[in-house]
């Protein structure tokens, strides 16, 4: 009996190294735990077993003749249903494009192919990445796999789920102002941001396009780090990719955090958080001091416009994007748009309009700017920022589904990293008292993402939070 939900890459990979098990064997098992839970967590839209299991015997023929030089090999992942996958339902999960068959591989599916991933399936989100929470998704909502009474974060809801659940090794997911760091935090799974601009953006749906940064989530920090060293890197398809991946990721990964400088933000921490945030939060700076990092105070003054200013910049790039779903090209009509799209389509629309684009538009670029310049201040001191994710735990599912402006302000710590393209690393900080998951995050320099794994390992190997896996 394989105790899939154990398992990290790393694992998996040293199992088919000793022969313990084949890749039949790991594919079968999490498509029989999705198969078996899956139901109440609602992780999944499409599930590929047949595919999957085709796909595992092939790999198993490499893994007979001792070939392993695919740095996957074997290994099963879940995609977020954004990602375009040639032959595969990809849904966005919106009912607009309920039956839309892609006609391409994403770069990032096809690197992941290429080295020797496994697709099990599209992951549920919210609807074309619209929400914090996981509940905008035209298939149902994704539920917590650690209280199914609550959310698991948005919009990157199945593809955390999943991966906590023990449904996959990996997911994929997207974040524009909180669709991984958010979930991650909630599901205690390690969720990376990179850089905008480091892995293509190339066939996945767009949500906000100077703002979507293409990431993954792992159980641990190392994983984190193997799967960029796949995705990362120019294609040809994106304009806005920069050349500047690292050879490996993971070189230097257990260095420790000794002399590290990380700078702590006041406006992320004097105001506003549930105190069982703050308080592991705390004990979380106190793990760092311990581990040999120096804490040092700053200040990003800009801060709090980031939300302000993120919810005039997105949804002008949304009603832009969602623009090309007219029924007439593909997809079903216009009227199939929930009601979170049709909210952010006319928000949209209004600032960028004559009159009111100086007004709005321009004026929310400039504070982005004021935002990336603040960033790059502080990292003249400090090599990363540690922060919250969340200024609360989970929420009940159903709880703030009817507040747009209370779903919005759960971005609040999270919307900064992306207006000015820096990377985050979230991970498991803590639990709750009624054992939901609490996490924290690094952020870094533009490019940093070394020294993010780097100090989020050696937190990682102090707490070992990653162990621990709900029961389903």
């Amino acid at each position: 009996m394989i105790n899939i939900e154990d398992l990290t890459i790393e694992k998996i990979s040293e199992g088919f190294r000793k022969k313990d098990f084949s890749a039949t064997d790991i594919t079968k098992a999490y498509l029989e735990r999705v198969k078996k839970y899956d139901k109440e967590i609602n992780s999944f839209i499409t599930v590929c077993d047949d595919l999957a299991l085709k796909e595992a015997e092939k790999r198993d023929k490499l893994i007979s003749q001792n070939d392993f030089s695919l740095p996957l090999l074997g290994i099963p992942v879940g995609l977020k249903d954004l990602y375009l996958t040639k032959g595969i339902k990809t849904t966005a999960a919106s009912k607009v494009l309920d039956n839309h068959i892609g006609q391409y591989d994403a770069t990032a599916v096809e690197r992941l192919k290429n080295a020797g991933a496994i697709i099990l399936g599209k992951t549920n989100c919210d609807a074309w990445a619209h929400g914090s929470s996981g509940e905008n998704s035209d298939f149902g909502p994704t539920r917590n796999p650690w209280n199914k009474e609550y959310i698991p974060g948005g919009s990157s809801s199945g593809s955390a789920a999943c991966v906590t659940s023990g449904f996959a090794a990996f997911s994929t997911g997207t974040d524009t102002g909180s669709s991984i760091l958010l979930p991650a935090s909630f599901t205690n799974i390690v969720g990376l941001k990179p850089t905008y601009g480091l892995v293509s953006r190339y066939g996945i749906i767009a949500m906000a396009s100077s703002l979507d940064s293409i990431g993954h989530f792992t159980k641990t920090v190392k994983d984190s780090a193997l799967i960029l060293n796949i995705t990362a890197g120019i294609d040809g398809h994106d304009a806005t990719l920069v050349e500047k991946r690292e050879k490996d990721y993971s070189q230097g990964i257990e260095k420790g955090v000794k002399g590290l400088k990380i700078g702590i933000p006041k406006e992320y921490v004097e105001k506003g958080l549930d105190p069982q945030i703050h308080r592991t939060f705390k004990q979380s700076v106190e793990i760092f001091k311990k581990l040999g990092a120096q804490i040092k105070e700053v200040s990003l003054p800009h801060t709090e416009y980031a939300i302000a200013a993120y919810y005039i910049i997105q949804p002008s790039e949304v009603s832009s994007n969602l623009a090309r779903y007219d029924g007439v090209r593909y997809g079903n009509p216009r009227d199939y748009f929930g009601d979170e799209a049709k909210r952010r389509i006319l928000i949209g629309t209004f600032t960028l309009s004559a009159g009111y684009y100086d007004a709005y538009y321009k004026k929310a670029m400039q504070v982005r700017t004021l935002i990336k310049e603040d960033f790059e201040k502080v990292f003249e001191s400090v090599n990363v920022l540690l922060t919250p994710v969340s200024p609360t735990p989970p929420w009940k599912l159903g709880e703030k589904v009817n507040d747009p402006l209370k779903m919005y302000l759960s971005d609040i710590l999270t919307v900064s990293t992306n207006l000015s393209g820096i990377p985050g690393l979230a991970m498991p900080a803590g639990f709750t008292s009624n054992n939901l998951p609490i996490g924290i995050q690094l952020l870094g320099p533009h490019f940093s993402e070394k020294i993010l794994f780097r100090a989020g390992f050696a937190f990682e190997q102090e707490t070992k939070l990653f162990e621990k896996t709900p029961k389903l």
